[in-house]
């Protein structure tokens, strides 16, 4: 897809007129990144956001001991980075392609000039904070509340219905990367998929995981 057909179709900016959406595409900036490759580091000066284009993007933070723990994992048509376009301070977590990734950049100075224009843009991504917003606080529950199994659990719930509500989910990352999301270690996570098998909870496939007790996975 094209910028503007990327930015069109993201729900950022969702519903807004043509005028507005080619407003947009006109600042943004295509930008590829390699598998590996870090778009910005924390700390980095805030000077604009991303979007997904093709690929996936995980943003994570590094511990003092040099453990690496996944916040979040973008794909096609999420924004990631954005809070500093709006409070200017630094990127607070790392940004890297996972795969081939290509990108939308928004420069911050040319964005805020668009928004204060645009106001009906700034009410488009407030909705979609919000969202993201009540995505962090699960995250922080799950990770301070909830064992590893439930965790584990109510991903591959969340999975399913971000996949259609199917009851086969893929995972489209992998398990060591998937550990890390969920605050644990490969060979933690590897032992509960096992358990859940035993349980008749899942069934595993490699990436493909069917849901065979859906309520099952929500009591635990």
């Amino acid at each position: 897809m094209n910028k503007k057909e990327i930015i069109g179709s993201s729900l950022l900016f969702e519903g807004l007129p043509e005028q507005q959406i080619a407003d947009i595409a006109n600042i943004a900036v295509d930008k590829t990144f390699q598998r590996g490759e870090n778009i910005f580091f924390e700390g980095d000066e805030g000077i604009g956001f991303y979007m997904v284009g093709e690929g996936r993007v995980k943003i994570f933070k590094v511990s003092v001991a040099g453990k690496e723990h996944i916040l979040h994992i973008f794909g096609q048509g999420e924004p990631f980075g954005e809070v500093p376009v709006f409070h200017g301070r630094p990127f607070p977590a790392n940004a890297e392609a996972l795969v081939k990734s290509k990108t939308v950049f928004f420069p911050r100075d040319k964005f805020v000039l668009l928004v204060e224009a645009n106001p009906s843009i700034a009410l488009n991504m407030l909705a979609v904070l919000s969202q993201r917003l009540r995505r962090f606080a699960s995250q922080i529950e799950n990770l301070s509340l909830k064992e590893v199994p439930a965790r584990l659990a109510g991903y591959l719930v969340y999975l399913s219905h971000e996949q259609g509500d199917n009851d086969e989910v893929e995972l489209d990352i992998s398990k060591g990367q998937l550990a890390s999301l969920l605050g644990t270690i490969p060979e933690t996570l590897s032992r509960i998929f096992a358990k859940m098998s035993e349980e008749g909870l899942i069934q595993v496939n490699g990436r493909k995981i069917n849901l065979l007790d859906r309520q099952g996975l929500l009591e635990k």
